[in-house]
């Protein structure tokens, strides 16, 4: 069966998260879309994440997909390339709305991928500076590096079907990368994309370190870059 929306979830160590922040980002998603697909993409967790997905009561029940090894980007890549719904949206166990992927269900027919921008201008960020700081400046080397126009490639967005057939299996980056390389592949591949503006609040700290992220997110883009001009 094809579904509106499939939902794409990567998880790592969250068993103690997910009781609290599941069922919530199920509700959100079913008030919007009855039929939608959850992908939990588990991925080298040591702590039973799994196990405490495929617990959790929901309605509909979550389909929860495991990886060996710890990796953002190849959890939303298996989970992309599993998904079946017509639109394709990535959220984050802690990081996630109903209104965004209501918005990505209303837009024409002509749009291929929505981005939820945490730099618009209309955008309400209410993470601490250093994160709104990191973000402006992974933008400039978005920009310097790859010559890409979108101003956010992480967080929430929405890929129409069509195009996570055709992009998706080209994309060659993983960690934290998978979803920066698919949008700006898309984007050189002339497909539509809409950035529209989102409230950005924190359910927890983060526990990603950026200290330890930025020289692999560099010689990540320097990668991509490479890879797109050898074609």
């Amino acid at each position: 069966m094809t579904r509106s929306v499939s939902i794409v979830v990567p998880v790592f160590n969250e068993a103690d998260f997910i009781p609290r922040a599941l069922p919530s980002l199920v509700d959100q998603v079913v008030a919007v879309a009855p039929d939608a697909e959850i992908l939990i993409v588990e991925n080298g967790s040591t702590d039973g994440t799994a196990d405490t997905a495929r617990r959790v009561s929901t309605n509909p029940p979550v389909r929860v997909i495991s990886l060996p090894d710890p990796d953002y980007g190849a959890a939303m890549r298996q989970g992309f390339l599993e998904s079946d719904g017509d639109w394709v949206v990535n959220f984050d166990i802690d990081y996630f709305s109903g209104r965004f992927l209501e918005t990505v269900l209303s837009q024409p027919d002509d749009v291929d991928l929505v981005i939820a921008s945490k730099r618009d201008p209309q955008s309400k960020d209410r993470r601490s500076l250093l994160r709104r700081i990191a973000t402006l400046v992974f933008n400039l080397l978005l920009r310097t590096v790859l010559g890409s126009r979108v101003s956010d490639t992480h967080g929430m967005k929405g890929f129409r079907r069509a195009l996570v057939d055709d992009v998706a299996p080209q994309v060659l980056s993983t960690k934290d990368l998978f979803d920066t390389e698919l949008v700006v592949r898309a984007e050189r591949a002339g497909y539509r994309i809409v950035e529209v503006p989102v409230e950005v609040v924190e359910m927890r700290t983060a526990r990603s370190s950026l200290i330890k992220r930025v020289p692999r997110t560099i010689k990540g883009l320097f990668r991509i870059r490479r890879a797109l001009r050898s074609g």
